[in-house]
């Protein structure tokens, strides 16, 4: 009597189900390394970070004739929304809070000032200055001070982080949040608090110099 054994259709062979566990496994390890959703992933394959980066150059040097008599600090809360059409935002999209913290100075550019903007009497006792408005320098923002809050990402866009060479980056809402503390300095009264503090300034050192009466004035 023989007996014959069939191999039922379909059925996955012994060594593709091995090499079908050994794919399974390197997806799970290479997703937890990226997501973080396995704890210790990282300390168990030792990363260490090393600072290969060149020196700096210098590029170019500018001469500075202005004054930064003020500077204001900032804080502002970013929240910023990306949104698909069709899509819900747990598939695609993005929502980011972000508190941007950054400085910003108000200076008086003295090196506009000209021969015919300041007069002075002949036994130099009265100075009269006429002084170009103050105005804002560039927003800073503070890397040690800004942060953010929550990140929340659809489906797609974590499946597109782990392809990315720049996963979560907070580019947009950096620039976002030095936007607005730009308009937030536009409206303080930083350019009026550096006018004043560039007219005790010059007062102070003329009268140093000699000078009893030292008239500062602001304009074109």
């Amino acid at each position: 009597m023989t007996t014959s054994i069939k191999r039922l259709p379909g059925r996955m062979p012994g060594w593709a189900k091995a090499l079908s566990a050994v794919v399974l496994v390197l997806v799970v390890l290479f997703a937890g390394i990226r997501l973080s959703v396995l704890p210790g992933l990282k300390d168990l394959f030792g990363t260490e970070t090393h600072d290969r980066s060149g020196p700096a150059l210098l590029k170019s040097i500018q001469d500075i004739s202005r004054y930064d008599a003020a500077s204001g600090n900032f804080q502002v809360v970013v929240d910023l929304e990306k949104d698909t059409k069709y899509l819900p935002d747990a598939i695609r999209g993005t929502r980011t809070l972000y508190i941007g913290a950054g400085t910003v100075d108000a200076y008086v550019d003295l090196g506009k000032v000209g021969e015919d903007d300041v007069t002075v009497n002949e036994d130099r006792t009265s100075a009269t200055l006429r002084l170009p408005h103050a105005a804002l320098g560039r927003p800073a923002l503070d890397p040690d001070r800004s942060y953010a809050v929550s990140k929340q990402r659809g489906l797609l866009d974590r499946l597109g982080d782990l392809f990315s060479d720049n996963p979560n980056g907070e580019q947009a809402v950096q620039q976002l949040a030095v936007r607005h503390i730009r308009d937030a300095a536009k409206e303080s009264e930083l350019t009026a608090r550096a006018e004043s503090n560039t007219t005790d300034m010059l007062e102070g050192l003329l009268g140093s110099l000699g000078f009893k009466e030292v008239d500062v004035t602001y304009g074109t």
